[in-house]
């Protein structure tokens, strides 16, 4: 039986993802330090390396993912650019506690020029008007957050809300709402099973970028499928 055009764009994103999950060990690496540190010598920012295989299957599998929702819509593209981007910002994040601006910004950046390419392209499932208010909108809230409760987050994580805004606000402000909901619930549940795993409690430090990402990745999935 021929594979359909739907079966042949779900493999060539799982290993487009599972390409790119190879490279991200080594600058994973070498962004992984504390705020004003210089960046962990290596010979170049990509290369196979320790946890390649993981990360080459998480971002694999969230590559088909997005790719089986989407289908051969033109935002399947950004999803795809995005992807590698969100695991390795979670995987550093994870590791120190640190959201790096060499990731952050070049991250909203990509959302917005990946979407704004989408958007000029025959029968695109969002848009790029709203992929700029969720970026605006998400990157205003979290700064308020910020302001409010700074202890509770990180000047990286409004950064990030950039990105994860515009990937979100694409499908609409319904998704925006959605995606960042679930991070939120999706931190929440992890805090709750490291405390009763007895492996974290009241005071410790979670970091809040890996369930953002998620959050949105579960936003997008949503959106692509309800569009």
């Amino acid at each position: 039986m021929t594979p359909s055009a739907d079966e042949l764009t779900t493999v060539a994103a799982t290993l487009w993802g599972a390409l790119a999950g190879l490279l991200l060990p080594r600058p994973a690496y070498r962004l992984s330090v504390e705020p004003g540190q210089p960046w962990r010598p290596a010979r170049g920012w990509a290369g196979v390396g320790p946890g390649a295989g993981k990360l080459a299957g998480v971002t694999g599998g969230a590559c088909a993912g997005v790719a089986v929702v989407t289908g051969a819509r033109p935002e399947l593209g950004a999803w795809l650019v995005l992807v590698p981007v969100g695991v390795l910002l979670a995987t550093v994040d994870f590791a120190v506690h640190r959201l790096p601006d060499v990731l952050t910004f070049p991250f909203a950046g990509l959302a917005l020029a990946a979407l704004g390419v989408a958007a000029l392209l025959p029968e695109p499932g969002g848009s790029w008007r709203g992929a700029v208010l969720g970026a605006v909108g998400l990157g205003g809230g979290y700064l308020v957050l910020l302001l409010i409760h700074p202890k509770g987050m990180g000047f990286g994580d409004v950064k990030l809300a950039l990105g994860l805004g515009a990937a979100l606000g694409w499908y609409g402000w319904g998704v925006l709402f959605i995606g960042a909901f679930a991070g939120v619930l999706f931190n929440g549940l992890y805090a709750l099973v490291l405390v009763v795993a007895r492996r974290a409690g009241r005071k410790s430090e979670i970091p809040f970028g890996p369930f953002m990402i998620l959050g949105a990745y579960a936003g997008v999935l949503l959106g692509a499928l309800a569009a």
